[in-house]
């Protein structure tokens, strides 16, 4: 399933503007291998007409839309008589320059093939005048004619004949400035090489769809209950009127979100499929010592698999159009950027204590970790806090241990900050010009979201950071959504991003559990 608009595109013009096609035709896939079933388009009764998918670039508006054996068929009108691009387009669609139709849209309800996927359900947003439709039956029919415009047509060519051809009487046709239409024709000449230059092939502007971070997360096709911002509105402070008081501050007054920095440590990798699964060696091949002339003895390794699945985690809230329009800031790229950090914060979570079921697995949940006992239910320190550090550095290997890290929250590293040796020495030290802490002769880091020190808790693992993998597919993406409650002159922001997480290697780590 996806939640970004796509663009997909057979198509006519009037000389007044009104303009039929076919937006989608049933029975065939499109270049990218989809397939749009029939009763999956939801017909609004009127959507915007844009060129190129182009939301600066209004040029009509399409007020009869249906669904029919063949396809989807749609009937509108170019304001041409307003709107200079408009006549622009038309002008293109006559010369045979523009031709295409397509549209954008949401799919709800989509299932994967081999080649592409069929999608069951969509919500339309909107249907643009392309020059190369996404489909190739997606076409212009018709350009009608005005019966004036015809007569005026008709004129010119008369004239135009008798001009090349002294013999032919023309003695009532008008004369034409053949410098004005010189004029004309170079410009359709221009518009014809400008249309017909190769652009993207899905053009998503930053009305439509916008990126927060390059590549920042991916995930699957399970769904974290989406979480919704209470609406921005002037009117009722308990919607958020306080963003536009009667003086309004230059900033907005945010609180301090805290985010886990595994990111930064993990093996992370961007990858295109739902799933990823990875072939593991459960027991390598052994050598053994043969004597001459007798038989080798068989070596016989055995596999495995780790499969780690891809979730999404989603949000939206509700702008009016009056806070949009009248805050002193950019609030739409304020909004976006505490976007950005609550699905961090989430995303860090889970990459901790994920369950795995609908979201990622986190590091402290996964099987397979080995376990050091501090020797006490209830407490931390115990009378030898040194010697279960010591244990748990040395309970993984020393290939890994010697790029291994101290994983804890800042309460746990208060408490271990005042550890001393025998000699009175601290055993944290601290960190010098940029670099960081080390316990031990090995980093600390602050992950927010281990365990406090507490009975039959974990507040602490060691290990190699590179044993956990964090797959990117989807990244954040905020969609910008002025239809749905247009009527009610709001626009509704909706994010989303998709991201798998899971240890690969639990022999790279060691916890340290409260326990006797």
């Amino acid at each position: 399933m996806t939640d970004h608009i796509e663009v997909k595109a057979h198509l006519a013009v009037a000389e007044t503007g009104e303009i039929t096609g076919t937006a989608w035709p049933f029975g065939s896939a499109d270049r990218v291998g989809d397939t749009i079933l029939k009763g999956a388009f939801d017909q609004p009764t009127s959507l915007p007409m844009l060129f190129a998918h182009d939301q600066g670039q209004v040029i009509g508006v399409w007020s009869e839309i249906t669904e029919t054996d063949t396809g989807l068929t749609v009937k509108g009108r170019l304001l041409v008589d307003d709107v200079e691009r408009a006549r622009e387009v038309r002008a293109m669609i006559r010369a045979g320059a523009v031709t295409g139709l397509s549209i954008g849209f949401v799919s709800t309800n989509a299932t994967r093939t081999t080649k592409g996927r069929n999608i069951a359900k969509l919500a339309l947003h909107e249907i643009s005048v392309v020059a190369v439709p996404c489909h190739p039956g997606a076409q212009i029919t018709s350009l009608k004619t005005a019966p004036q415009s015809t007569k005026e047509i008709q004129v010119e060519n008369e004239t135009l004949a008798a001009q090349a051809d002294p013999k032919t009487p023309a003695n009532d046709a008008p004369v034409i400035d053949t410098k004005k239409l010189d004029a004309v024709m170079s410009r359709l000449d221009k518009l014809e090489a400008k249309a017909s230059r190769p652009g993207a092939p899905a053009i998503v502007t930053e009305n439509v769809e916008q990126k927060a971070f390059e590549r920042y997360l991916r995930a699957g096709e399970q769904r974290m209950e989406a979480t919704e911002i209470k609406a921005l509105s002037v009117a009722d402070n308990a919607n958020g009127g306080f963003l536009v008081p009667t003086e309004q501050g230059s900033e907005i007054l945010k609180r301090l979100t805290e985010m886990s920095p595994i990111r930064q440590y993990a093996n992370v990798q961007t990858v295109t499929g739902s799933e990823i699964v990875f072939p593991t060696l459960l027991t390598g091949v052994n050598a053994f010592w043969t004597a001459e002339g007798a038989d080798m003895t068989v070596s016989e390794p055995t596999f495995g698999q780790v499969k780690i699945a891809n979730h999404e985690v989603s949000s939206f809230y509700v702008a009016t159009n009056q806070v949009l329009e009248d805050n002193q800031y950019d609030l739409e790229g304020e909004m976006t950027t505490e976007i950005a950090k609550g699905f961090a914060k989430v995303e860090g979570l889970a990459f901790v204590k994920g369950t795995g079921t609908g979201q990622p697995r986190g590091l402290m949940t996964a099987p397979g970790i080995a376990e050091v006992k501090t020797g006490m239910a209830a407490t931390f320190p115990t009378s030898n806090p040194l010697d279960v550090l010591i244990a748990m550095q040395h309970a993984i290997p020393s290939f890994h241990a010697a790029s291994a890290v101290w994983a804890m929250n800042r309460a746990t590293l208060s408490v271990i900050r005042r550890f001393k040796d025998a000699q009175g020495q601290y055993l944290v030290t601290d960190a010098k010009d940029g670099g960081v802490m080390r316990l031990l002769g090995n980093p600390i880091v602050e992950m927010p979201d281990m365990d406090n020190i507490g009975a039959g808790t974990a507040p602490i693992v060691f290990g190699d950071m590179s044993g956990f993998r964090i797959f990117d597919r989807i990244g954040l993406s905020v969609l910008r959504d002025p239809y749905t409650l247009g009527t009610k002159g709001q626009v509704r922001f909706i994010a989303r991003k998709r991201v798998g997480a899971d240890v690969t290697h639990a022999e790279r780590f060691v916890k340290l559990r409260v326990a006797a």
